[in-house]
């Protein structure tokens, strides 16, 4: 597969990001593809960790995370900075910061993904070990839904258009990491993976389904799944039976992979 970023890069340099308001504002050179409601838009996120051992899938690119990233590709490139190390900066630039990134640490401690890689806490996969982790989205060139961001409605799989888009891109970069485990970042992406899985593009037991979205506003699922949260004072809209159940899944899940190393 050819990196397009060659494609885009002057464009990327000569784009005026301040003119940039909204989805609609995109220039036309970024469009990659179009049908009905649907459009998908050229962000440089080709930058693939081979070396990692998770890969964290979330839905799509957002507008803000396009601009963010085309803000990184143009500042290293003004850098003079190479290729790939352009890519790089790109992809990671904003990946989960904020409160998200201790939540989701506590929840891959929680169920044992720091045993299986042989580190003491998660929390180092965004510095000292950040080359054990891949963070990618089941549509790697962020959607757009009547010029909204895609929000996992419908899911992947139930939408021509969605599913090309996850085979041309994100089955690309699972096929480069076959033996990774594979974390959905909520319900549609799970259905997603197990699609993938269907497909015999992934494995189906490398990918850990059930937890709990990191996000602020997930915050008491999140709290109950860690045990910081008793079952008796959790609202009306935690169903804690399947928290319990998803946990114990997942730990099981687990045991079974350090077992198997």
């Amino acid at each position: 597969m050819d990196i397009l970023f060659d494609r885009y890069a002057d464009a990327i340099r000569r784009l005026e990001l301040d003119r940039v308001a909204t989805s609609a504002d995109i220039p036309e050179q970024f469009l990659l593809a179009r049908e009905g409601r649907y459009s998908s838009h050229y962000i440089p996120f080709e930058s693939v960790n081979l070396g990692a051992r998770v890969v964290v899938v979330g839905i799509s690119p957002g507008f803000v995370q396009w601009k963010n990233a085309m803000r990184e590709a143009q500042r290293q490139m003004a850098l003079g900075a190479d290729r790939d190390t352009v890519l790089r900066a790109a992809r990671q630039a904003g990946a989960f910061s904020g409160a998200i990134r201790p939540n989701f640490v506590a929840l891959l401690d929680a169920i044992g993904v720091q045993r299986w890689l042989g580190i003491a806490s998660c929390a180092s996969l965004f510095g000292a070990d950040a080359q054990l982790v891949h963070i990618g989205a089941i549509l790697r060139h962020p959607v757009f839904v009547d010029g909204k961001n895609y929000s996992g409605t419908p899911a992947m799989p139930r939408q021509a258009f969605l599913r090309e888009e996850t085979l041309r891109w994100f089955a690309h970069e699972a096929a480069m990491l076959p033996d990774a485990l594979y974390i959905p970042m909520g319900a549609s992406v799970s259905e997603g993976l197990d699609w993938l899985a269907r497909q015999g593009i992934v494995k189906a037991g490398r990918i850990l389904h059930g937890l709990p979205h990191p996000s602020g506003a997930n915050a008491e699922r999140v709290a109950y799944f860690l045990g910081r949260k008793e079952r008796s004072a959790l609202s009306g809209k935690t169903n804690g039976a399947q928290l319990d159940a998803a946990r114990q899944a997942l730990l099981a899940q687990m045991e079974g992979l350090i077992a198997a190393r």
